[in-house]
């Protein structure tokens, strides 16, 4: 229920994930052509209940992107974090020089306020976490 938001930089991810929506039924979401390590997400603050980050954090400033997940969630609201585990035998992927591991994003969970659980295993070839905002 609700609305999705899905926001990728490149229109053709966009429109497969159209297609694949439509062959589905799904109605519920929104497409939004926009770089959001640059530009944010443009979207109100406390819109979402989740927010998820999918191999994105391996920019220059990872904490900014959590921190724009963070003002886009409800009090209450998860930020999903998933990302290419830091093996070399991962077949897509940035390289090992950029790409984070993950105490890495730990570290920049926390600095972004958010509370980070224990590593999800998500095989064959990424890692994630169910982060929460901390709360006082």
């Amino acid at each position: 229920s609700g609305t999705v938001f899905a926001l990728d930089i490149e229109p053709s991810i966009l429109r497969a994930s159209q297609v694949r929506a439509k062959s589905l039924r799904l109605t519920n979401i929104e497409y939004i052509v926009r770089d959001f390590v640059s530009d944010g997400s443009g979207l109100p603050d406390g819109v979402a209940d989740y927010a998820m980050l999918f191999n994105i954090l391996h920019t220059d400033e990872p904490v900014e992107l959590l921190c724009e997940a963070l003002r886009n969630v409800r009090p209450a609201g998860r930020i999903g974090v998933i990302h290419w585990n830091y093996d070399p035998e991962t077949p897509r992927g940035p390289p090992m020089e950029i790409r984070p591991r993950p105490r890495d994003c730990e570290r920049w969970a926390e600095a972004a306020g958010l509370n980070c659980g224990r590593v999800i295993d998500l095989p064959p070839y990424h890692y994630g976490y169910l982060l929460s905002p901390v709360t006082n």
